[in-house]
């Protein structure tokens, strides 16, 4: 029988508004598991909201019963608003008629998550919740960590 998770997820990106792609860092808090967190040298806020979702769930075994928390409404309304019944029946076009950003990581998560039975929750961000907070921090790091390996440091 499949195992039961609760899972948090969080990215983080440097200077998010800057042009361009930015240092990046994701992070997933298991509640009484492990916590794993990773690095992308130019990215944005979104993919590596994205990309922490997908390691979590990359973390799970298929059939497996997944709570994942996130604070990124554009993550979590994707399923909870099941917005990608619209970009299937246009050819992975938006409303607007372009091609749906970031589709190859909502591609790979649409898949992982449909092999899984994933209950997703919008929580809030910076708001006190331990696991939350945790996730925040560890994809803060992983920013620093993936810059200092680089020689980078920071700039």
């Amino acid at each position: 029988m499949p195992q039961a998770y609760h899972v948090y997820t969080d990215g983080a990106c440097q200077n998010n508004q800057a042009p361009g792609g930015q240092p990046g860092g994701w992070a997933c808090v298991f509640v009484h598991g492990p916590r794993y967190h990773g690095f992308e040298p130019h990215t944005t806020n979104n993919r590596m909201e994205m990309r922490a979702a997908i390691e979590a769930l990359k973390h799970t075994e298929p059939g497996a019963e997944v709570t994942l928390y996130s604070d990124s409404a554009y993550l979590t309304n994707a399923f909870l608003q099941n917005w990608f019944q619209g970009w299937e029946r246009r050819g992975w076009r938006n409303a607007k008629g372009d091609p749906v950003e970031n589709q190859d990581l909502w591609r790979e998560l649409k898949a992982l998550a449909d092999a899984r039975r994933v209950t997703w929750v919008k929580v809030r961000g910076h708001s006190g919740n331990r696991y939350n907070e945790e996730a925040d921090a560890l994809a803060v790091q992983a920013i620093r960590e993936g810059l200092a390996q680089s020689g980078r440091n920071g700039e």
